[in-house]
Parts: structure tokens; C-alpha cells; sequence
């Protein structure tokens, strides 16, 4: 039984070079006590016979899916279903992991009992111009911290089996199909888990240089659902209510003001909030 399970969750991948990148990122790990469970979630291309491919390059790695598209939250949980480890570690399709990432991150729970949950930094990079900035988490987040966005870049965290299981795993609902990693972890914060971020660069976070994702308001008012329910969760409300309407007021403002605001805010992802992508790979 391996010690980590990596899960990750693919809808029709692009190109297998991208996919063969990652893979290998994995395969490279210091750390090889593991297995990779890669769930096709009901891909319309031929990313199935592509992940077939992957599943070639190690024999830890194991190819599951299902013919109807279900988003990422059934795909990690259909992986989690799956797997044995008794950590279970993040990757997503389009993200290189350091060779020392897994070491470092399992190393620090083993050190540190009292923790559920460990993330890290990474350097954001696109096709075109490589790695082009940092994106930096808190180191240990509070439960106030979720006010502003999840403070765990969700493809770099490990966390324990346990602790996810205890949590319910994923929520799969309509408002957690963008955000369905900061639902987990405001709901395992209010049940007295707790989360560290290593402040170190372990992994290549692929965020296009200069992209502003455009949100439609049918999934801003998805976000403004999710922080309700998240925020009566730790115990945040009726103050925390500015911050649930925030998505639906961010996008009445002019372009130039919003992204003045981003930047004033720390935004050094280079993403919207920085949350998880869109889940088309």
C-alpha cells in the first residue's frame, strides 16, 4: 500500500505533450513511496486514449473515469474512492511539481501532527514566456483569512486521508464546480482542522501572463452562495457579509479599477482570487 495517493482530475486534455510533462514531474519525485490516480471525467475527445499513454510510463499510475462529465470535485472524490494511501496529495493536469516537492510536504506532516492540511508556493509560467511571477501563500492561515479567497493553492496541497474523509471529501454542487477546493477548506477549518504553507517554490502553477479570467454572473452568484455557506460555517456572520456579495460587486466595476483593486490586495497570482482554474485542461 503505497504512503501518498496523488489524485488529479482531466477533461479533453489539449495535447499529450503537456500531459507527458506532468507525469513526469511525478514520476521524478524524490519521494516514491506512491500511486497516481488520474480520473477522465467523461472526456468528448480522445484524452482517454492519451491518459492510456500515461498510464504506460509507471506502473504506479492508474487510469480510472466514466462516460458523463461530473466536474473536478466527483473526479478527485472518484480518485479518493480509488486510492490507499494515507496521504492524499494534489496535481493538476497542467502544473510540474519540483522533484522535492512530495519529500518536503510529507516530510512536514510527519513532523507536525497537529496540521491537516500542507501547501507551498509556486512560479507561475505560461507557454509563451515561461515562468513570469510568484505566486505566495500565508504561511499559517487564520479562519478570517478565507474572507478574501482560499489560502491554499489547491494543486500543491497534501493532506490527510483522515482529515478528508472526516470533512465529507469534496462537495459536488453546482456552486463548488469553480471552487470546489476553497468548499473543502473552510469546511474543514470549522470543524478545528488547520492548514500550513511551506514558503518555499515547489512546483510550476500555469497561469497565462496578463490573463483576467472573466467570470459570467450565473457563476459569481455560485461564488456568493459558496461564501455564505462557508462563512456561516466558521462562525462569520452576519459581518463577513460585504465579503459574499463581493464577487457580484467586483464585476460591475471598469476593468482598470478592478485590477488596481486586485493589485492592492496582494493579488500576486495573477489570477482573479486565486482560486483553481477553469477545469478545461
Amino acid at each position: 500500500m503505497p504512503r501518498v495517493s496523488i489524485v488529479m482530475g482531466v477533461y479533453n486534455v489539449k495535447a499529450y505533450g503537456e500531459l507527458q510533462r506532468t507525469a513526469e514531474s511525478v514520476i521524478a519525485q524524490t519521494f516514491t513511496d506512491w500511486e497516481f490516480i488520474i480520473c477522465d471525467d467523461g472526456s468528448t475527445n480522445d484524452t482517454r486514449a492519451l491518459l492510456e499513454r500515461i498510464g504506460g510510463l509507471d506502473p504506479r499510475i492508474r487510469i480510472i473515469g466514466y462516460p458523463d462529465n461530473r466536474g473536478l470535485a466527483a473526479a478527485l472524490n472518484a480518485c479518493i474512492d480509488c486510492s490507499s494511501g494515507e496521504l492524499i496529495a494534489r496535481q493538476d493536469a497542467d502544473d510540474l511539481s519540483y522533484p522535492e516537492r512530495l519529500q518536503r510536504e510529507v516530510d512536514f506532516l510527519d513532523a507536525h501532527p497537529e496540521y491537516d492540511i500542507v501547501g507551498c508556493n509556486a512560479r507561475l509560467y505560461d507557454h509563451e514566456h515561461g515562468c513570469w511571477g510568484d505566486y505566495k501563500t500565508k504561511e499559517t492561515p487564520g479562519t478570517r483569512d478565507f474572507l478574501r479567497t482560499t489560502q491554499f493553492l489547491h494543486p500543491s496541497v497534501v493532506i490527510r486521508r483522515d482529515s478528508l474523509l472526516k470533512a465529507g471529501k469534496y462537495r459536488v454542487a453546482k456552486e463548488t464546480r469553480r471552487c470546489q477546493d476553497y468548499d473543502l477548506f473552510m469546511r474543514m477549518y470549522s470543524m478545528g482542522m488547520r492548514g500550513y504553507n511551506l514558503q518555499e517554490f515547489l512546483m510550476d502553477y500555469y497561469q497565462k501572463d496578463g490573463h483576467q479570467r472573466e467570470l459570467s454572473w450565473k457563476r459569481r452568484r455560485e461564488e456568493a452562495v459558496l461564501r455564505w455557506k462557508g462563512f456561516r460555517s466558521l462562525g462569520l456572520m452576519p459581518g463577513a457579509l460585504p465579503y459574499v456579495v463581493k464577487p457580484l460587486v467586483m464585476k460591475l466595476l471598469p476593468q482598470k479599477l478592478y485590477r488596481k483593486l486586485k493589485k492592492g490586495e496582494g493579488g500576486d497570482s495573477g489570477n482573479e482570487d486565486g482560486r483553481s482554474r477553469d477545469y478545461i485542461q
